[in-house]
């Protein structure tokens, strides 16, 4: 581990609180919109690529996105539907400016990060249902968004890469749309079993085991044990006919094992799969590249596989 990320993982532990020990959820949501504007937070979250512009819109009915294009290149360009973590109960489209506005420089699409209603206020599948109405938006008005809705690709991290993997499987039992590939950044694929990355990394920096089974009961709220799919896309019947995927995961991550699992489920149904798991790094460092130095590399990887498949 890099010693900035040391840095940092040192810090959290002594601020960060656990999820459910939050007695103001919008004015938590709201501090943390605040640190993400700040000179402070820009260091660490990264900001929006210089070739890149950033626009918000209203989608579906009625949710904000964001959608970063590059400033160079006339559509109609592909385009990647970006769904934001924060384990369904916090984040923003905002918190993944620096990612998606450098995919949409490297890779030459547009990048659209969709809101999504958040738990405890609005629990599982409500945060489905406003990804699927985004993703199926996005493809109806392809035309005014300069997109190409035949070259449409997913992405995602931790609860985000959940949303991504379950809408994969929800456009492939719909007869579509058509979705090129997919890319999932350290997802949550599983709601209750317990995998060894768990206890080797639960007092990790960014996401504690504790935190994790706390945002799962605060998702699921009264549907807790359910086995749907959509919740736990591991769980599918079948991954068979789902688009190519590359899978990232990170070292110091209670989440690792999701992702290779994943890999796993995928592989055997006959899906391609790219997967990396990087070294020194931590739950959410795709958010973090100023923290976590890898980040960089992990982004150059991200457009080499969008690029070769989007």
């Amino acid at each position: 581990m890099a010693p900035r990320t040391r840095l940092f993982a040192r810090l959290m532990r002594l601020v960060e609180k656990g999820i459910e020990e939050v007695e103001d959820l919008p004015a938590h949501r709201a501090k943390r919109v605040r640190l993400q504007r700040s000179a402070v937070g820009q260091r660490l979250f990264g900001r929006v690529h210089a070739q890149a512009t950033q626009q918000e819109i209203t989608i579906g009915s009625g949710s904000r996105a964001l959608v970063h294009r590059p400033t160079d290149v006339a559509g109609p360009l592909p385009c990647v539907v970006n769904f934001h973590g924060g384990g369904w109960v916090q984040g923003n489209p905002e918190q993944s400016g620096w990612l998606a506005s450098s995919v949409a420089v490297g890779a030459r699409a547009v990048v659209i990060s969709p809101s999504y209603r958040l738990a405890p206020d609005a629990p599982f599948p409500a945060g489905v249902e406003d990804c699927w109405d985004a993703l199926t938006w996005v493809v109806d008005h392809a035309d005014e968004l300069g997109v190409d809705p035949s070259r449409i690709s997913l992405m995602g991290d931790s609860a985000g890469g959940n949303l991504a993997a379950v809408m994969t499987l929800l456009a492939r039992d719909a007869g579509g749309p058509e979705i090129r590939s997919q890319v999932l950044i350290y997802p949550g694929v599983e709601m209750y079993d317990r995998w060894p990355s768990e206890d080797r990394n639960a007092e990790a920096p960014v996401l504690t085991s504790r935190n994790m089974r706390a945002y799962v009961r605060l998702y699921l709220d009264a549907q807790h044990g359910t086995e749907d799919f959509r919740a736990s896309p591991i769980r599918a019947a079948s991954h068979a006919g789902l688009p190519k995927a590359f899978i990232l995961t990170a070292e110091h991550d209670p989440l690792l094992d999701n992702g290779s699992r994943y890999r796993d489920a995928l592989v055997e149904a006959g899906v391609p799969v790219r997967y990396v798991e990087y070294e020194g790094a931590i739950h959410g460092f795709l958010s973090l590249p100023g923290v976590v130095p890898v980040a960089r590399r992990a982004l150059d990887d991200i457009v080499d596989f969008l690029r070769a498949t989007a």
